[in-house]
C-alpha cells in the first residue's frame, strides 16, 4: 500500500466533492441567504452530520478499520468478511432503533440543539420538521461507513472518497428543481439529504461486490469481534470527533445570538472543510489502515516512518492554507457567497468567522493524522481522555469569548480547543515512543512555517493593490480573488524550495515507493 498514492487519490476526490459542495452552497446561500429558513436547515441538517461523524466517519471507522484489517493481515478474507458481516448486521439493527426513538423525541432534541430558535415564531417548528426528515440519512451514511472501511483496508480510497460527491450532486439537483413543488427550500434540501443517503449505500455495495467483498445482512450476533468493536467505539466517539462536537457546542450557543449567527458559522466552516477535508481526511484516513497493518505485522520502523511522511505531507499542504485563508478571507466569502439574499455585511460577518476558523485549520488536520497512532495499536482510552480536556476548554472559552466578540468568538473558541486536543495527542504519542520525528521532518517545518509566512506577506499587498477590483462587479471580484490565489500559490511554491521546505525530487520518490 502506497501512502502518497493513497493520499492522492482521496484528495483528489475530495477536491472534486468539495468544488460540488462549494456550487452547492453557493445555491443554497443564493436561494436562502442567512435567513430563518437557511438556519433551519443547517441545524437539521447538522443533525444527522454530527452522528456521522461521530459514530460513522469517526468512531465507526476508527475501531473497526484496525480489527478489519489485522483480521485480513493475520487471518485472510473469508474471516475477515465474517467479522464485516455480523458488524454490518447488528449496526443496522442498532440504527433502527436509534433513528426511531430520535423521531419521536425531535421536538426535544431541538430545544437542546437550538434553543434560541424559540424565540422566533415557527422557527423551532420548521426545524423541527425539517430535522425528522433528515434524520434518516443517518442509517445510510453509517452502513456506507462499513463499507469504505471494507474497501480502505483493501487500499481501494477513490470510491469511498466520491461518496460526498454523491451527496453534494443530489443537494444541488434537490435546490434547483423541488423548491417549486414542496413548501420551502429548505424542504427541498432535506429530502435531498435522505435520497442521497441511498444513493451512496447502493454507490458502494456496488464496489464492494467488484472487490469479491460484498457485506451482507446476516442474522445478527455478538461474536467476541463484534463485542470488542462495541466496546472501542464508544470513547473513539470522543477522541476522534472533537471538530464535529465543537461545531454543535458552536450552533447550540450561536442560536441564542443575532440572526443569521447559525448561517456566518456554517459558511465559514464549509470553506475550512476544503483543506481539512483534501489533506486532514485523506491523510488520516489513508494512514489509518496502513499503521493498524503495519503494528499488526511487528513493522514498528515502518509505522514510524509512515507517521513522519504523513505529518509532513500535511503540513506542507495545511500551513500555507490557513495563512492564506486568514489573510484573504473577506474577498474569498465575498466571491463565494456574496450573491442574490447574501449581502455585504453577511460576507463580512462570515470572513470574520472564516479567520476565526483557520487559526485552528493545523490543528484539525493534525488531529486527524495524530489520532491513527492510537487507534491503529487499539488504544481508544487516551484519546478520550485528551478530548474530554479540549470540549471542557471549548465550552469555557465559547462562554467567554462570545460576550466579547459574538460568533466570531464562538469560532475562535473552537480553533483553541482544537490546538489544545492536537498538542496533547502529540506530547503523549512522543512519551511513548510512537512519534519519533525523523531529522528530515524536524528540518523542514519550520522552512514549511517561513515559507508560509512570507506568502502571508505577497498576499497582503496583493489584496492591497487589487483593493479597487475585489471591491467591483462579481465578474471583477471573480478576476482578483483568482490572481490572488495564483499569486499565492506561485509565492509559497517558490518561498518553500528556496528555504528547503520541498524539493521536487521528493514528489518523484513518493509516487515511486511512498515513503521518501
Amino acid at each position: 500500500m502506497n501512502l502518497f498514492r493513497a493520499i492522492a487519490a482521496i484528495g483528489s476526490v475530495t477536491m472534486v466533492s468539495r468544488v460540488f459542495g462549494f456550487i452547492r452552497d453557493i445555491l443554497i446561500a443564493a436561494v436562502l441567504g442567512a435567513s430563518t429558513s437557511a438556519d433551519c436547515f443547517f441545524v437539521a441538517f447538522r443533525l444527522p452530520n454530527l452522528f456521522r461523524r461521530l459514530f460513522a466517519e469517526g468512531a465507526f471507522s476508527a475501531a473497526f478499520v484496525p480489527i478489519f484489517a489485522g483480521l485480513l493481515e493475520t487471518d485472510g478474507r473469508d474471516k475477515a468478511k465474517e467479522f464485516a458481516d455480523q458488524a454490518f448486521s447488528v449496526l443496522v439493527l442498532a440504527l433502527i432503533v436509534f433513528t426511531a426513538l430520535f423521531e419521536l423525541a425531535m421536538p426535544l432534541v431541538m430545544y437542546g440543539l437550538a434553543p434560541g430558535f424559540d424565540e422566533v415564531p415557527g422557527k423551532m417548528e420548521l426545524a423541527t420538521e425539517l430535522s425528522r426528515i433528515t434524520f434518516p440519512y443517518l442509517l445510510f451514511i453509517s452502513l456506507v461507513s462499513l463499507q469504505s472501511g471494507v474497501l480502505n483496508s483493501l487500499g481501494r480510497f477513490s470510491a469511498a472518497a466520491a461518496t460526498p460527491v454523491l451527496l453534494n450532486l443530489t443537494l444541488i439537483t434537490a435546490i434547483l428543481t423541488l423548491p417549486a413543488f414542496l413548501e420551502t427550500p429548505g424542504h427541498a434540501l432535506a429530502w435531498g439529504v435522505a435520497a442521497a443517503g441511498l444513493f451512496q449505500l447502493a454507490w458502494l455495495a456496488l464496489h464492494c461486490r467488484r472487490e469479491g467483498l460484498p457485506v451482507r445482512l446476516v442474522r445478527p450476533r455478538l461474536s467476541p469481534k463484534v463485542r470488542l468493536l462495541g466496546r472501542r467505539i464508544v470513547p473513539v466517539v470522543f477522541g476522534a470527533s472533537l471538530y464535529q462536537i465543537n461545531l454543535l457546542i458552536g450552533t447550540i450557543l450561536a442560536s441564542l445570538l443575532s440572526e443569521g449567527a447559525v448561517s456566518y458559522l456554517y459558511y465559514a466552516d464549509r470553506v475550512t472543510q476544503l483543506p481539512l477535508g483534501v489533506v486532514g481526511i485523506a491523510v488520516g484516513t489513508a494512514l489509518l489502515p496502513m499503521l493498524s497493518r503495519q503494528i499488526k505485522a511487528g513493522d514498528g520502523p515502518g509505522a514510524l516512518h509512515s507517521q513522519n511522511r504523513g505529518l509532513e505531507f500535511a503540513l506542507l499542504l495545511t500551513l500555507p492554507a490557513a495563512v492564506a485563508l486568514m489573510v484573504i478571507a473577506e474577498p474569498i466569502i465575498s466571491v463565494l457567497f456574496e450573491r442574490g439574499r447574501f449581502d455585504a455585511a453577511d460576507s463580512l460577518a462570515t470572513a470574520h468567522a472564516l479567520a476565526a476558523f483557520s487559526v485552528g485549520l493545523p490543528a484539525y488536520v493534525l488531529i486527524r493524522v495524530l489520532a491513527p497512532g492510537f487507534f491503529a495499536r487499539e488504544d481508544t482510552v487516551t484519546p478520550v481522555r485528551i478530548a474530554a480536556v479540549a470540549m471542557v476548554a471549548n465550552v469555557v472559552l465559547n462562554v467567554i469569548l462570545m460576550q466579547v466578540w459574538a460568533h466570531v468568538g464562538i469560532a475562535l473558541a473552537s480553533s483553541v480547543a482544537a490546538w489544545i486536543n492536537a498538542g496533547l495527542l502529540w506530547i503523549i504519542l512522543r512519551r511513548r515512543g510512537f512519534l519519533v520525528l525523523d531529522a528530515r521532518v524536524a528540518a523542514r517545518l519550520p522552512r514549511i512555517l517561513l515559507a508560509a509566512c512570507l506568502m502571508a506577506g505577497v498576499l497582503a499587498g496583493g489584496q492591497y493593490l487589487l483593493d479597487g477590483l475585489l471591491g467591483g462587479a462579481t465578474h471583477e471580484r471573480i478576476a482578483a480573488l483568482a490572481l490572488l490565489v495564483t499569486t499565492g500559490l506561485a509565492a509559497f511554491g517558490g518561498f518553500a524550495r528556496l528555504t528547503g521546505a520541498f524539493a521536487f525530487s521528493d514528489i518523484r520518490a513518493l509516487r515511486r515507493d511512498g515513503s521518501a
